[in-house]
């Protein structure tokens, strides 16, 4: 922090304002608040603990600060905490970067050229390699490749794809997996057809291998071939496209599968670090490669541990660059951030658009380059028109309402802030030093280490979801049982690869269009199988060769490829969403949403929160709750239950109410109905629960129990599920 100009003036006036308002010490700040908890301390009731292992204080001081050495940094300083930029976005804006998803070239060229009209101002392309990966793996665990993007073969899918948009003023970025060095060569061959110069090119193009390693488990080249790729794509753009970044390190699986910010940063530092290692050549310096980075991370639901996030992965990364003998311009971390997919939810998706806009908020904050923000039909479908417009907008209302871009660093000074941002970075240095001992990332994650951490962060957030403590509005609370669900519409698969089941030769020759010159082709395969340089691969797609002809002409000489265990791809919600659908199917069966009779006993006051409560456990699971009251005797109870039509029978009231009804109510049900699971809300001691299981209660519903592995038992007993 900058020091503060005095004004002898102001600082008298304000002295004579607050001297009758003497300043508390933080100890009597805690015997106050602690007078309030009755008897718990602060670490009792206040701290809240983190997935990253940190304790959120309820109250942040100077003190907590003030030995923090990159406070006296403003932005545009390393270690660029603060932003890599003097007057942030003030001085460039962040980049509007939707992914735009389609099965066919055509309908991506269509959505790309409407939205860049209307306000997108990046060009982001998801390629589709699912089938180069299930033609060449087919034993590949797919399972994590949930998003399919546009496929290209040929020059003439560019062409559909790219029509009508000029490149050299649209900036890109693409991430490209196994087909990362083909995909390159042949857009660069399109260029100079269309006579663009590669020279204008911004934004980035770039190859992640153990980004697709550890989604898909394979990789098609050894990884050594891959680093020559890296290296070989980064050389040839330093001298013909010197303002594309070339390198994707990406963070997004580890946050995907469920892990924390803590290991999102290590991993992605140490990752980084691996390419910086071993793409170095005497041909592109650590200097080359760093400045053609580009950080890949998701935003997640914790507000302030996001902004937090991105400003320590600048720190991190600034640091150790400049160990490694970086200059300045190297040692600026260039992010790419995406809304996250994990949060997202199926059910009541228009809360979405909240769960979106806060986590875009944050990673602005946070001061990120680029930005995707999540269609709210994302874990549905292909984006709509409709949703692509309300994602693209939050980009414009947080910059021209919110006035995010005009203060640089708006989190800067805040103890909570950058008390967080310096705990996080602490902890990923540790992690990141493990790593370095086995190895380094790739021999990490050949030993499994990052996917075991993940793991577990990720059992941990599904037992807190299971049981509520982390919550899905709208989906493992507050369901709304008469919404219309949005229909997933089938999204055309279109095949743009040529039929290859009979190769020509060991060219790669198979595939080939028509209507190309089959010995220039081949020709130009064996110039490049010879020297497989970014020239020649360029001149193979010119000459007609498919991408596929490139990427097996590229594996003749393959050596060992790596395989290892995957993270899990997946969405928190999943769980919840997956009740609510057998209870779908069951009302499709039957005409109705399975129920339950809610027997509620006593005053309004004596059964309200509890009868409130139950309602909801049940929703979140597809069932309906009707509750009845008032009622005089058991016999009368019974009978109301008889025409129900349910097969769960819950009694709600007060603990008192439950010593003089429960027993002969639960005998009741049972004389009636033996097959009915009778529960009661609440969770009395040990000697009345035995007294009224022996009666014929089943089971206890209270904030204690697993709500989902309760709900899925009683699916079962309901024949909701098998």
């Amino acid at each position: 922090m900058t020091e503060k100009l005095k004004n002898p003036e102001t600082d008298a006036a304000e002295k004579t304002l607050f001297s009758d308002f003497p300043t508390p010490t933080f100890q009597q700040w805690r015997e106050i608040a602690e007078k309030s908890l009755k008897g718990a301390t602060i670490e009792e009731k206040l701290v809240t603990n983190t997935y990253e292992g940190i304790q959120l204080q309820p109250l942040y001081r100077m003190e907590d600060i003030e030995d923090f050495s990159h406070l006296s940094s403003i932005p545009g300083e390393f270690p660029f905490v603060r932003g890599t930029k003097e007057l942030g976005y003030g001085e460039e804006p962040w980049e509007v970067c939707q992914e735009l998803i389609y099965s066919s070239p055509e309908e991506f060229n269509q959505a790309a050229r409407s939205d860049l009209e209307k306000g997108q101002t990046m060009l982001h392309v998801v390629l589709d390699e699912s089938r180069f990966l299930e033609l060449d793996f087919p034993r590949a665990q797919q399972k994590n490749s949930k998003r399919r993007g546009v496929p290209f073969s040929s020059l003439q899918d560019f062409q559909k794809a790219f029509n009508g948009i000029n490149l050299e003023k649209t900036p890109i970025y693409i991430e490209a997996g196994m087909t990362g060095f083909p995909f390159f060569a042949s857009f660069m061959a399109y260029l100079r057809k269309q006579k663009q110069n590669p020279k204008n090119l911004r934004g980035c193009f770039g190859m992640d291998p153990f980004g697709q390693l550890v989604q898909s488990g394979i990789l098609p080249y050894s990884i050594n071939q891959s680093f020559e790729m890296m290296s070989e794509i980064t050389r040839w753009s330093k001298e013909y496209a010197p303002d594309l970044q070339t390198i994707v390190v990406g963070a997004n699986p580890y946050h995907d599968a469920g892990g924390n910010a803590v290991q999102e940063l290590a991993f992605a530092i140490a990752t980084g670090v691996e390419y910086l290692r071993n793409i170095e050549t005497e041909y592109v310096s650590l200097d080359d490669i760093a400045q053609r980075m580009r950080f890949s991370f998701s935003i997640g639901a914790n507000f302030f541990m996001e902004i937090a996030k991105f400003r320590a992965a600048r720190m991190l990364w600034s640091r150790i660059v400049k160990e490694l003998g970086g200059n300045e311009d190297s040692q600026k971390m260039s992010i790419h951030a995406r809304t996250s997919a994990w949060t997202k939810t199926v059910n009541d998706p228009y809360v979405n658009i909240l769960r979106g806009t806060v986590e875009a908020f944050g990673g602005i904050i946070g001061g990120i380059n680029s930005l995707h923000v999540s269609p709210f039909d994302e874990a549905i479908r292909p984006a709509e028109e409709f949703s692509r417009r309300i994602a693209r907008n939050t980009h414009s209302i947080l910059d021209e309402e919110a006035n995010l871009s005009k203060v640089a660093d708006p989190a800067g000074g805040s103890w909570y802030i950058e008390s967080l941002t310096y705990s996080l970075a602490e902890k990923a240095w540790e992690l990141f030093q493990q790593i370095e001992e086995k190895g380094g990332m790739y021999h990490s994650l050949l030993e499994g280490f990052p996917q075991d951490l993940v793991s577990k962060t990720a059992e941990l957030r599904k037992s807190n979801i299971n049981n509520k403590k982390d919550k899905f509005v709208g989906t493992n609370i507050y369901p709304n049982l008469n919404e219309i669900p949005i229909k997933n519409g089938q999204q055309k698969e279109e095949d743009h690869i040529q039929n290859q089941n009979s190769p020509v030769n060991d060219t790669g020759m198979d595939g080939l269009n028509s209507n190309v010159n089959l010995l220039f082709v081949k020709e130009a395969l064996q110039d490049f199988v010879a020297a497989p340089s970014m020239e020649n691969a360029i001149n193979a797609s010119s000459s007609g060769a498919t991408l596929d002809n490139i990427n097996k002409a590229m594996r003749l000489a393959k050596t060992m490829t790596p395989s290892i265990n995957t993270v899990r791809i997946h969405r928190g919600a999943e769980p919840f969403e997956e009740l609510r659908e057998h209870a779908e199917v069951y009302k499709e069966k039957t005409g109705g949403l399975p129920k339950v009779f809610v027997a509620n006993i006593g005053s309004v006051s004596q059964y309200k929160k509890r009868a409130d409560f139950v309602t909801d456990f049940f929703e979140v699971g597809g069932f309906t709750s009707n509750e009845y009251g008032n009622f005089s005797t058991v016999t009368e109870a019974v009978e109301a239950f008889r025409f129900s039509q349910s097969r769960i029978f819950v009694i709600c009231s007060s603990d008192e109410n439950y010593q003089e009804w429960v027993p002969s109510l639960a005998r009741g049900i049972k004389q009636f109905s033996p097959e009915t699971s009778v529960l009661l809300a609440g969770n009395p001691n040990i000697q009345e629960r035995a007294m009224y299981m022996e009666a014929g209660v089943d089971d206890f519903i209270h904030a204690s129990v697993n709500n989902y592995d309760k709900l899925v038992v009683l699916q079962i007993k309901g024949g909701v599920r098998e």
